[in-house]
């Protein structure tokens, strides 16, 4: 079923929760029609290296339907959750460590657990975007009993061929000398302008930045250093649920042929590839971002094979 409604957007409901990892709160948002419910299934969407969960996943844009990636999805059958890892947004960010991408995947971890018995259900739908999709890989191999299906969009698995981390190792020392970086709304612009400007319209790029900006002005250092220097870290064969990788026509931050050799390792059949024309990275806010939410509605939706040989 799909939703077109702007009014029915409103009808979507929203509740934060808050659960403790280690001594540290973290922040969920839940949204959905029914709290009460499941729905089609709990997605759990998992946000990147620079920026918090609300701002990717929950925007609103005047005159831009369904900026909320949680609206259109929670609309559309589903419960839907996001995180704010620690290090980033509403939840702590006191203690002494730049947050690597380890951490984020316990995390999720704890989330994923708190949602389940909260819901009481087995398993969670997961995404994740960028180094989001690092997190949620690591996490689907910790813990493959709680992800029933996982979308990897932006990832990259051996850094090979990629420009934007190319660019990034140049700054390495710096990144790994101090454990968090300052933000401003000119280094978030620039997310969209990096690989293929003209992707994102403006008035987006802007509601996005000054949210960003709301919640951070500084954001953990360890995810760009674990992609600088530490990748691989998501190993394929050990994702045994279903898996679909999704490519934006110009992200930077991986190549195709990087992708596509970590799609050949996949051991499960249920896999696909999805490579997203006119998109670079941040696929939510993309001029052609409905287009990306009915790949991503498919892939969850998708019947469960009858005949497995």
């Amino acid at each position: 079923m799909f939703q077109h409604t702007e009014i029915e957007e409103e009808e979507v409901i929203g509740k934060e929760h808050w659960v403790m990892n280690e001594g540290s709160r973290l922040f969920l948002w839940e949204k959905a029609l029914d709290l009460g419910g499941d729905g089609l299934g709990s997605i759990l969407f998992v946000h990147g290296s620079s920026m918090a969960s609300q701002p990717t996943f929950d925007l609103n844009v005047a005159g831009r339907p369904y900026s909320s990636a949680m609206n259109w999805f929670a609309l559309n059958g589903f419960d839907t959750w996001c995180l704010d890892v620690e290090g980033y947004g509403r939840s702590d960010k006191t203690k002494d460590s730049n947050f690597d991408i380890s951490s984020g995947a316990n995390d999720l971890s704890v989330a994923a657990n708190y949602i389940c018995d909260l819901k009481k259900i087995e398993k969670v739908h997961v995404y994740g975007i960028s180094s989001g999709a690092l997190r949620a890989g690591l996490f689907a191999e910790r813990q493959p009993e709680r992800v029933s299906r996982l979308a990897l969009d932006a990832m990259v698995w051996t850094g090979e061929g990629s420009p934007t981390l190319i660019e990034r190792r140049k700054k390495i020392d710096q990144f790994k000398a101090t454990n968090r970086r300052p933000i401003n709304y000119e280094f978030v612009r620039s997310i969209f302008m990096r690989d293929h400007p003209g992707t994102t319209d403006e008035k987006v790029i802007d509601a996005f930045s000054e949210y960003v900006c709301s919640l951070d002005d500084s954001i953990p250092n360890g995810t760009y250093v674990d992609m600088c220097e530490n990748l691989p870290i998501v190993n394929p064969l050990n994702l045994t649920m279903p898996v679909l990788v999704m490519r934006g026509e110009w992200d930077g931050i991986a190549s195709v042929d990087d992708l596509l050799n970590f799609f050949r390792l996949l051991p499960n059949p249920d896999k696909q590839f999805k490579s997203m024309p006119g998109i670079s990275h941040g696929s939510f806010q993309q001029k052609n971002y409905l287009m990306v939410y009915r790949m991503l509605y498919d892939f969850f939706t998708q019947p469960e094979p009858v005949y497995v040989g």
